[in-house]
C-alpha cells in the first residue's frame, strides 16, 4: 500500500490533513529536525564568538552560509538526515553529521568541524528543539486559532445582547437572561484562559548530560559556561533562540513549563466542550437555525434533517486533544534519576495533542459562522413560560412585607400552566403600591433580563 491521505493511520493525517497544514511544519518529524539544526547551528555561532583561541570568530560569509542551512531548511534536506540515521540509529548525531557534510569544501568551517554539537548532550539540543516547536505552535497555531473564536464571541455578544432567551436551570425553565450574555459568559472565559497559555514562559537548557557543565569545564574550566547558555538561549533568533534559561535540571529539562502549558490549553478546551454542547442543544431548540450549503447531506435516509455536526465534531476532538494533553502533563514532569527514555517518544506526540485542538477549533468556528438566531422560535418560548415571572412578584412581596409571599407563589405556579392572564390576575390582587403593581403588570418573560443586555455589550 502507498501512503496518502486515504491510508494514512491517523485522520490528522489523512481526513482532515488539509485543516492542518499550518501546525505540520511545526511539530511534525520534519519540523522536530528543522529546529535541532537551527539550535546546533546557533550553538555552534555563539562558541565561535566566545573568545577562545582555539575557535576564532566565524567570518560572515560564514554566518551567512549556516544561518542559511536554517532559513532554507527543506523536506530534501530531512530526507537526507534520515538517511544518516539509518547508519547511526541515533537522531542528533544525524543532524551533527549533516551539517558537518554541509561544511565539505569550506575551508573554515572544515577546520573548525568539531565545535558542531560541543560539549552538547542530545537533550541539549531536543528540549530546545522542543521549546522551539511549542512556542511556534502556541503563538502561530494554537492562539490565533483561539481568537478567532473569542473574535466570534465578542460580536455575537453584541449583536445579540438585547435578544431575550428563557434560560433553563437543570434543564427547567428559569429567568430569562438575552443571547448574547450567554455568548458574553463565554467570552470572558475564554479570554482569560487564552491570557493563561499566553503567559506561560517556554524554557530551554544547556547544560550537558546531567546538567552540571561537566564536559564543558573539562576543556575550558575557567569559563562562565552558564553564563555562555543563558545567552545562547535568551538572546533573540536567528542568533539566539529567543527562549527562557532554566537553570536547573537533570539531563532533561524537567518538563514542568510544558505541564503547565498543556494543562492550559486542556482547561481552555473544556470551556469550549461547554460551548459546543450548549450551542447543540439551542439548535435542537430551535433558537438557532443553521445556514444551509448546496449538496450537502444530514442523513442518508432522512432529507430534512440539517445536523449540528461541527459542534459535534469540535466536542469529540476536543476530548481527544485534552486525554493526550493530560496525559503529556502528567507524565513529561517524571523522569527516574538523572534520565529516563520514557519522555522521548511521548513528546512527539505533542503535534497529535496540538492537532485536535486546532481542529476542534476549526470545526467549533465553522459552526459558529453558520449559526442564524431564529427570533420567531425564542419569542415563542418565553411567551410560553410565564411562570418565571413568579420570582420578581414574589421579590416584590418580599419588600412591601406581604406574608409568605415565596409560598404563596409556589402554591399557585408549581406544576401548573401559566398565562399572561393568570399571571397579571394574580399581580392584580396584590396589596402593594400602584406604581410598582403597574410596574409588575407590565413585566413579561422577554422584559424580565436584569442588567444581561448591559453586561453582554460591555466585554
Amino acid at each position: 500500500m502507498t501512503f496518502s491521505a486515504i491510508s494514512a493511520l491517523s485522520p490528522l493525517d489523512g481526513r482532515y490533513a488539509a485543516k492542518l497544514n499550518t501546525l505540520r511544519p511545526l511539530t511534525s518529524e520534519l519540523g522536530y529536525m528543522h529546529r535541532r539544526v537551527q539550535v546546533e547551528v546557533a550553538w555552534f555561532i555563539s562558541l565561535s564568538d566566545a573568545g577562545f583561541d582555539e575557535f576564532k570568530p566565524l567570518s560572515p560569509g560564514a554566518r551567512t552560509y549556516l544561518l542559511g542551512l536554517v532559513k532554507n531548511f527543506s523536506e530534501a534536506d530531512g530526507e537526507a538526515i534520515k538517511a544518516i540515521e539509518k547508519t547511526t540509529n541515533h537522531d542528533v548525531k544525524a543532524v551533527e553529521y549533516w551539517i558537518k557534510s554541509k561544511f565539505e569544501a569550506r575551508p573554515e568551517l572544515e577546520k573548525a568541524g568539531e565545535f558542531v554539537h560541543f560539549a552538547c548532550t542530545s537533550e541539549d539540543i531536543n528540549n530546545t528543539s522542543h521549546a522551539l516547536q511549542l512556542r511556534a505552535s502556541r503563538d502561530v497555531v494554537v492562539l490565533p486559532a483561539l481568537d478567532k473564536i473569542v473574535l466570534k464571541l465578542r460580536d455575537m455578544a453584541h449583536a445579540y445582547a438585547e435578544v431575550p432567551m428563557l434560560s433553563r436551570t437543570h434543564g427547567q425553565t428559569a429567568s430569562p437572561t438575552t443571547v448574547g450574555k450567554e455568548m458574553a459568559n463565554v467570552l470572558v472565559r475564554l479570554q482569560a484562559a487564552c491570557d493563561r497559555i499566553a503567559s506561560v514562559k517556554i524554557l530551554a537548557k544547556m547544560n550537558g548530560a546531567v546538567g552540571n557543565y561537566n564536559a564543558h569545564l573539562s576543556a575550558w574550566p575557567d569559563f562562565d559556561w552558564e553564563a555562555f547558555s543563558r545567552k545562547v538561549i535568551e538572546t533573540p533568533e536567528p542568533l539566539g533562540l529567543g527562549l527562557n534559561f532554566q537553570p536547573y535540571s537533570i539531563q532533561i529539562e524537567p518538563h514542568d513549563y510544558m505541564a503547565e502549558l498543556f494543562d492550559a490549553v486542556a482547561r481552555t478546551n473544556t470551556i469550549l466542550i461547554d460551548l459546543s454542547r450548549d450551542v447543540w442543544g439551542y439548535v435542537s431548540l430551535g433558537y438557532f437555525k443553521q445556514k444551509l450549503k448546496d449538496g450537502e447531506v444530514g442523513s442518508s435516509t432522512m432529507p430534512h434533517k440539517v445536523n449540528p455536526i461541527d459542534f459535534e465534531n469540535a466536542e469529540g476532538n476536543l476530548g481527544l486533544a485534552s486525554a493526550l494533553l493530560r496525559h503529556l502533563s502528567e507524565k513529561l514532569p517524571v523522569s527516574r534519576w538523572q534520565r529516563d527514555l520514557t519522555d522521548s517518544t511521548v513528546l512527539r506526540n505533542m503535534g497529535v495533542a496540538l492537532g485536535y485542538a486546532v481542529l476542534a477549533y476549526s470545526s467549533l468556528m465553522v459552526g459558529l459562522n453558520k449559526l442564524e438566531i431564529n427570533h420567531a422560535a425564542i419569542a415563542e418560548d418565553l411567551d410560553a413560560s410565564w411562570e418565571v415571572l413568579a420570582e420578581p412578584i414574589q421579590t416584590v412581596m418580599r419588600r412591601f412585607g406581604l406574608p409568605q409571599p415565596y409560598e404563596q407563589l409556589k402554591k399557585f405556579t408549581r406544576g401548573a400552566a401559566m398565562t399572561r392572564e393568570l399571571m397579571q390576575g394574580f399581580i392584580a390582587g396584590l396589596d402593594i403600591p400602584v406604581a410598582e403593581k403597574e410596574r409588575l403588570l407590565a413585566m413579561t418573560p422577554a422584559s424580565y433580563t436584569g442588567m444581561a443586555a448591559a453586561l453582554a455589550k460591555r466585554v
